[in-house]
């Protein structure tokens, strides 16, 4: 497979429109040049992140350039600027697109006005020194914001030079200046009321029009400017004088897109499926940019990945759904736990025992009364009577504790429950995920250097894992950052450790070994209660329920599936002094 990565560039020609966004962009254009006798006004162009705002504004832009002869176009990135630099770079932009004869007679006529003392060495310099349109604005700038009297009179210089410019060319009735700014709703607060004060004090004047890309959502009293008093609030509302929310993708479109980009990116064999597609526009919210990043991973994973060579491409692209739609239940997967099935098997069995159980008024075939009790009996719990319904619910309830978080949730998700069925339907799905068990391991984050770093210099940690193998090279990161890890593969050899002359830091334990699926909890009661442990513990296992999270208050301990909440939580550890001891806990029952 040739596979190529799919930039994440705002399109800016109608050939490179995946989503027939050009009728919006020609119809905005239009409606800009022909209210040019309104300026001035801002036109907010609004949707979400990665929903193409800056593309569509990218196409409005062509549109005024080559259609209308009358209209000139300036292009802002808010996100490139910060607070003041914003107010500066923005109006710098704008007067950087008139001309310096223009700019020239306007710091003439202030002089001659005596609107500012120091104008006259502005002319003089003006006119003596050979600068370019840079070095004219630089200067207008400069002398026009020294103070607060200053400002004012920016104002109105402004005004007459975007005046001066729009009636300085045969148009009827007038020049346009559109100027467009985009990544408003990236930026920090200072940044946006920097931008909307060049926008509302002193480039508020005819001659121009603003098109702002943002969220208006983020730019509310609930996002970023939640901190803004009602007078702030009332500023911000005179921005813009109308929006265009850029609508949701429909059905058709979206589908023909992501079709496109597999296409172009080189994975289009990958996703002959139409329903494949249909989940893939469905799970990115119809999002292009999660769209873009999810078929780029696509790519890189059946490049790179050896493991998908020798499985067919169907189930390839069901595994990487997961992977990439559903990433706690795929870390859970390939994680596993080896108490129980893989989750793919698990879930699919769950699924058949909360249709049993939830509905007691239907008596069940034989098969899937068969495979509930099977699934009951998997997670130490005895199942009910076949004739005592009342009690199926609450079964149901505890069975749910032992089960992986959000695999109620994902029973309700049809989406995700096809994409497993059909998984798991083909003839080589449990090898494969066999496979990425075994193929997948940690990620080393730590990267050699000339210095080597040692925060955790000192440090002593104590793992407890009956396959240490799966954690070497965790081990191996920690002992390069300067900790000492001690690695046990059961609670007795742990015990000799915590027994021992050195005191330990930090206890990272797996939950399940061998057929005991509390062995890690067990021993961690065992060593509180008996004063021999007091410290932080971190479980590192291959799934969290609702009955281990309670299981970890219990015993002043936290647990994680994902390696780099694992790395966060050490390093919380380690750098807080480590082992403080912990306040004292009920003495519950392991």
């Amino acid at each position: 497979m040739d596979f190529a990565l799919l930039n994440d560039e705002p399109v800016t020609d109608q050939e490179s429109d995946l989503l027939g966004t050009g009728r919006a962009a020609r119809e905005l254009a239009k409606l800009v040049h022909d209210s040019r006798t309104s300026t001035p006004f801002t036109l907010a162009v609004d949707a979400g992140w990665g929903m193409g705002k800056s593309s569509l504004m990218k196409l409005v832009e062509a549109e005024l350039r080559q259609g209308y002869r009358d209209v000139e176009t300036v292009w802002y990135n808010a996100w490139t600027a910060t607070g003041d630099d914003a107010l500066e770079g923005l109006i710098k932009s704008v007067l950087a697109r008139f001309d310096r004869r223009l700019l020239r007679r306007v710091l003439n006529r202030l002089d001659e006005q005596a609107v500012l003392v120091r104008a006259v060495q502005t002319t003089l310099t003006v006119a003596a020194a050979p600068f370019g349109a840079a070095g004219i604005v630089d200067r207008f700038w400069r002398d026009l914001s020294v103070d607060a009297k200053a400002r004012n009179d920016m104002r109105q210089a402004l005004r007459d030079v975007a005046r001066q410019w729009a009636q300085s060319a045969p148009h009827e009735p007038s020049r346009l200046l559109v100027v467009f700014v985009d990544d408003l709703d990236r930026c920090s607060e200072e940044t946006v009321l920097a931008v909307c004060e060049a926008v509302k004090i002193y480039l508020d004047v005819p001659g121009l029009a603003f098109v702002i890309g943002c969220d208006r959502s983020a730019l509310g009293p609930s996002g970023l400017l939640r901190d803004l008093g009602p007078a702030g609030s009332a500023f911000m509302e005179k921005i813009f004088q109308t929006s265009y929310r850029i609508p949701v993708t429909g059905d058709e479109h979206i589908e023909a897109y992501v079709r496109r980009c597999a296409e172009r990116s080189g994975v289009q064999q990958l996703l002959a499926d139409d329903a494949l597609v249909r989940l893939i526009a469905e799970r990115s919210a119809r999002n292009p940019r999660r769209i873009k990043r999810l078929i780029n991973g696509f790519g890189l994973e059946c490049s790179l990945n050896p493991v998908w060579e020798r499985f067919d491409s169907e189930a390839v692209i069901r595994t990487l759904l997961l992977q990439h739609l559903y990433a706690d239940f795929y870390r859970t997967l390939l994680a596993g736990d080896r108490s129980h099935r893989n989750a793919a098997w698990e879930f699919l069995d769950y699924r058949v025992a909360r249709r049993v159980l939830s509905r007691p008024s239907v008596t069940p075939d034989g098969e899937a009364w068969q495979t509930t009790a099977n699934h009951l009996t998997e997670h130490g719990l005895t199942a009910p009577a076949l004739d005592d319904r009342e009690e199926w619910g609450a079964v149901l309830a505890r069975l749910e504790e032992y089960l992986p978080n959000g695999f109620p949730a994902l029973e309700r998700d049809q989406n995700f429950v096809t994409l497993v069925e059909e998984l798991m339907g083909m003839p080589d799905a449990t090898e494969l995920v066999e496979r990425l068990r075994r193929g997948v391991g940690p990620v080393a984050t730590v990267e050699s250097g000339e210095e080597r770093p040692r925060p955790y210099a000192g440090a002593f940690i104590l793992w407890v894992d009956d396959h240490p193998e799966n954690n070497a090279e965790h081990a191996a990161d920690l002992e390069f950052l300067g900790a000492q890890v001690a690695v046990a593969q059961d609670a007795r050899q742990a015990e000799r450790i915590l027994d021992g002359p050195t005191r330990v830091d930090l206890l990272i334990s797996d939950v399940a070994r061998g057929r005991d699926g509390d062995a890690g909890f067990t021993a961690l009661r065992r060593w509180r209660d008996s004063g021999r442990y007091d410290g932080p513990a971190i479980f590192y296992a291959g799934r969290i329920t609702p009955n281990r999270e309670s299981r970890c208050r219990e015993l002043g301990a936290e647990i994680t599936t994902s390696s780099a909440e694992l790395y966060r939580r050490i390093d919380a550890v380690l750098r807080s002094g480590r082992r403080a001891p912990l306040p004292a806990r009920p003495n519950a029952r392991a």
